[in-house]
């Protein structure tokens, strides 16, 4: 069982904020070069995004649909990685003082990912989400950043 977790210096609803943005998606995930959303409004239900990984001159396009979606707290993804079958990719969200603490759980589920699946397969997958923990990070701190910088300037032109 692939859990990992991360404390994000944000806020619960700036992450949920770039959660729900199906084209950022390839922004934090390990592996995605490119990501749009292809069916259905995400992170609703049945939603679905096209992603394409890029290995050398190979480019492979997958998708990734969201199997079940309480907003601003949980996601649950079923990503298709072509041969190696699909895995579930559940994402909590929880408020930890004025701060996120969002944990990964992830497993496979059918295909030859499902069916190798051993401690090798497990470490490889901690190592992935500690990488995409880290890129979600720094995504939603960038965004954080973003909307305070806006915030002054907002004021500063309605006062005027």
């Amino acid at each position: 069982m692939a859990v990992r977790h991360r404390l994000i210096k944000v806020s619960p609803r700036t992450v949920w904020a770039v959660l729900s943005d199906g084209s950022r998606y390839a922004d934090w995930v390990v592996g995605t070069s490119s990501s749009e959303p292809v069916r259905g409004r995400w992170p609703q239900v049945g939603a679905a995004i096209a992603y394409e990984v890029r290995l050398g001159p190979l480019r492979l396009t997958n998708e990734t649909v969201v199997r079940h979606c309480e907003e601003g707290s949980e996601l649950e993804l079923e990503a298709h990685a072509g041969v190696l079958g699909t895995a579930r990719i559940a994402i909590e969200l929880r408020p930890w003082g004025e701060h996120c603490l969002v944990i990964v759980d992830e497993h496979p589920l059918q295909g030859a990912g499902g069916r190798l699946h051993n401690a090798g397969a497990e470490a490889l997958i901690q190592l992935r989400h500690r990488a995409m923990l880290a890129r979600l990070a720094g995504v939603c701190e960038e965004q954080e950043r973003s909307e305070r910088s806006k915030r002054p300037r907002e004021r500063s032109t309605a006062a005027r």
